[in-house]
């Protein structure tokens, strides 16, 4: 039996509502930091950035799930729909602290999403991930079928790229931690593709 293999079988019986529990109460977690005083002197800037940096930490766990068990044949597939929904679950938040705890004024929110960049593009980001979330689940894929479920679920792709670009915008200079968000999306996608079709015959 392979290492892989051993891996696999020890994740079969590893259910999926613990991590559902762990990830869903992190966030509150944060907020009571915010109101004790330990998210530092802007906790609403802090606790906004936490959640969306955490979003794409864990975007960037579900894009690996394909690549890894390419590479190693380690199957995480069971653990991906949890980890979109979580990444999700994630943005909503980050979204519902920007609108109502730091902006808070209805007008200047479209105002905002219109004249700033970086949150033009985190606003196209969300509205990609919000059909993706909406048919993760055994029902949509039947009434969809698996192809033209998957096809539409190749928008996670596009919202990963718009959601690191976001990152790159809101930072002041050319900061190297958005870029490594960036860098490792792009080479996640990149190892999606059958390079082998591009392989020229005589090479």
């Amino acid at each position: 039996m392979t290492f892989a293999q051993r891996i696999n079988g020890a994740l079969r019986g590893v259910p999926t509502w613990p991590f559902y529990l762990l990830g869903g109460v992190i966030p509150f977690w944060w907020l009571y930091l915010g109101l004790t005083g330990g998210l530092g002197v802007e906790p609403i800037r802090e606790l906004e950035h936490r959640l969306g940096e955490l979003a794409l930490q864990v975007l960037i766990a579900s894009l690996a799930v394909t690549p890894l068990r390419n590479l190693t044949g380690v199957a995480l597939i069971r653990f991906r729909r949890m980890l979109g929904l979580l990444t999700f679950y994630y943005i909503v938040l980050h979204l519902l602290v920007w609108l109502v705890l730091d902006v808070q004024i209805v007008g200047q929110i479209w105002a905002d999403i219109l004249k700033r960049p970086y949150i033009t593009v985190g606003m196209a980001a969300f509205v990609l991930m919000i059909p993706l979330a909406l048919t993760s689940n055994n029902l949509s894929i039947r009434k969809m079928g698996p192809l033209g479920w998957r096809r539409l679920h190749r928008l996670v792709y596009v919202s990963a790229v718009l959601g690191a670009i976001h990152f790159v915008l809101l930072v002041k200079g050319w900061q190297i931690e958005p870029l490594l968000y960036l860098a490792a999306i792009l080479a996640l996608l990149a190892a999606r593709i059958p390079w082998t079709r591009w392989v020229p015959a005589w090479a």
